[in-house]
């Protein structure tokens, strides 16, 4: 491996380092990733179309509030037996720093067809990895 090669995967893994910390941090004040999942309400609405209600701070933004609802969705679809979901529709709403997901799935026992399905045992193992509650 050349010099230059090598230089530039140090300088790689030292911005990868990075990346959990706020830009506009000064000093030694660094700013981490601590989230808060409050709530998950779980509401079977028709068969197969589930709809998850989840509560949390501390989100960066709607893709921390998703993640968690489709940690809920994951979990719930491997409670009732299923192996698969499929995303339908999912609202965010922030207030006071409260984040708010709304999100529906259909649940099912063979990959549904769509681009946004989940094999919900895939997921619930990564939610737990990264220390996601889940139902």
């Amino acid at each position: 491996m050349r010099h230059g090669a090598i230089i530039s995967l140090i300088s790689l893994a030292a911005l990868a380092g990075l990346a959990g910390c706020d830009a506009s941090a000064t000093g030694d004040e660094v700013s981490r990733f601590a989230p808060q999942y409050d709530s998950v309400e779980t509401r079977l609405l028709d068969g197969d179309l589930v709809n998850f209600h989840v509560t949390m701070r501390g989100a960066r933004g709607i893709e921390d509030v998703d993640r968690y609802a489709a940690c809920a969705a994951a979990q719930y679809t491997l409670i009732r037996g299923y192996g698969f979901a499929r995303h339908v529709r999912t609202n965010v709403a922030e207030e006071g720093g409260v984040w708010r997901g709304d999100a529906v799935y259909t649940i099912s026992a063979a990959l549904p067809r769509g681009l946004k399905t989940i094999d919900a045992e895939v997921v619930a193992a990564d939610c737990a990895e990264q220390g996601i509650p889940m139902v």
